[in-house]
């Protein structure tokens, strides 16, 4: 946070390049500048382990009927632009990387924080096949939690569609 100090006297005197003073008037003005709230996320990281194979798990990430089965309530592609609408809301995201079988990122087309997106990545087990997804997302202080429990909730739902 900056602020700006100005102080009128009639007396010149010498501050700091953020305090002014100048002979003008004998009254005291403060002048506080706050700049507009920078919103810088936290980036943060959830792994599941899901029995099946990248190619399934990929088209329900990366499909509008798939995200449709557990995303969302209802998914447009138009496109590199993805709606998704839940409950009478919708919101748009902007697929930004898609690597087939491996990974998709999306960045939310109304996100203040520039470096924030969310990505669907899959890695495989070499011994036992299973497929695991890591999840990358961001959120603010104090909202981890929360968005951890949603992406719980989220995975739990992609698992009873998958037949997990």
């Amino acid at each position: 946070m900056q602020f700006e100090l100005c102080i009128f006297t009639r007396q010149k005197k010498t501050f700091t390049p953020n305090i002014f003073v100048s002979d003008v008037f004998s009254y005291l003005a403060i002048h506080v500048v706050i700049p507009e709230r920078t919103l810088m996320k936290q980036k943060f990281e959830l792994e599941y382990s899901l029995n099946t194979t990248p190619g399934v798990l990929f088209s329900r990430l990366s499909s509008a009927s798939g995200l449709s089965e557990w995303f969302a309530d209802n998914v447009n592609i138009d496109g590199n632009t993805y709606t998704f609408f839940w409950e009478g809301s919708d919101q748009q995201a902007e697929m930004i990387q898609i690597k087939e079988n491996k990974s998709i990122r999306f960045r939310w087309v109304n996100d203040e924080d520039p470096k924030a997106y969310f990505e669907f990545r899959i890695d495989q087990d070499e011994l036992t096949g299973d497929s695991y997804l890591t999840i990358t997302d961001f959120t603010e202080d104090g909202e981890k939690i929360d968005a951890v429990d949603l992406w719980d909730s989220q995975v739990s739902e992609l698992k009873h569609v998958l037949g997990l």
